[in-house]
């Protein structure tokens, strides 16, 4: 299979199905949206965004792009994403360039096969980026996971820009979930799903990485639930943890 992903022509119609799977969903499903005002004004007050959502949602995360972001008229007016250096990550690259989205390939090193995965050119090219006037979206926990634990990643390509970062959550609901390390999603159209927004995280360079990657943390995971609560995959009440 990996073979056959190296293949440009098979990269290239599997992007060709990829973005249009990913352009359905964006415009089918029936999306409530939550913007935190102080995400909003950090599109207007910064040179760079970076965008943190969770691995398993990749092909529902171009939708806030889609949708809404790519209209606002701010200092920040262009997007990007960390995508990983694998073959089916070549499929979902240009999947994204058909989307006006650029793709900066990357992630992090294996330690076991000692292999570059292009992780210190990623973080170089996310940071210039970052400080031309672009929000960059990366997955904290991937390529390889824990799922939904944050990895430092995220907090050392924000901190060498000095750009916020903008917890961003996604849900559908009904979807299929794949049985991977991250239960991947595939979105249905025509279904139903939310897209938040949540408060920005500051990440000067001064700040200790740790503090900053346990607050990321806590706002993804707070969206994140919010996010299943609209979406109707979880209740009201299963969201409230005083409830249990």
């Amino acid at each position: 299979m990996k073979s056959l992903l190296r293949s440009s022509i098979v990269a290239a119609i599997l992007g060709r199905l990829i973005w249009a799977w990913m352009a359905l969903v964006a415009h089918t499903i029936r999306w409530t949206i939550e913007v935190d005002p102080a995400a909003r004004q950090a599109w207007r007050d910064h040179d760079g965004v970076v965008v943190a959502s969770w691995h398993s949602r990749i092909m529902i995360l171009p939708s806030a792009w889609i949708r809404f972001i790519r209209g606002w008229k701010d200092r920040v007016n262009r997007a990007a994403m960390l995508i990983s250096l694998s073959p089916d990550g070549e499929a979902v690259a240009r999947a994204i360039d058909h989307l006006d989205l650029h793709a900066i390939r990357g992630s992090a090193a294996n330690k076991k096969k000692r292999k570059d995965k292009g992780g210190a050119r990623a973080i170089a090219e996310a940071a210039r980026l970052l400080k031309s006037g672009s929000a960059v979206c990366i997955t904290p926990d991937g390529p390889r996971g824990p799922a939904e634990k944050v990895s430092p990643g995220a907090i050392m390509i924000a901190q060498r820009a000095g750009a916020p970062i903008v917890p961003y959550a996604l849900s559908v609901n009904p979807c299929w979930r794949l049985k991977t390390w991250d239960r991947f999603i595939i979105p249905f159209p025509f279904t139903r799903g939310a897209i938040i927004l949540g408060a920005p995280v500051e990440a000067p360079r001064s700040a200790d990485p740790e503090t900053v990657r346990a607050e990321l943390q806590v706002r993804l995971d707070e969206a994140t639930r919010r996010a299943d609560m609209l979406s109707g995959r979880i209740s009201e009440t299963e969201m409230d943890p005083a409830s249990r």
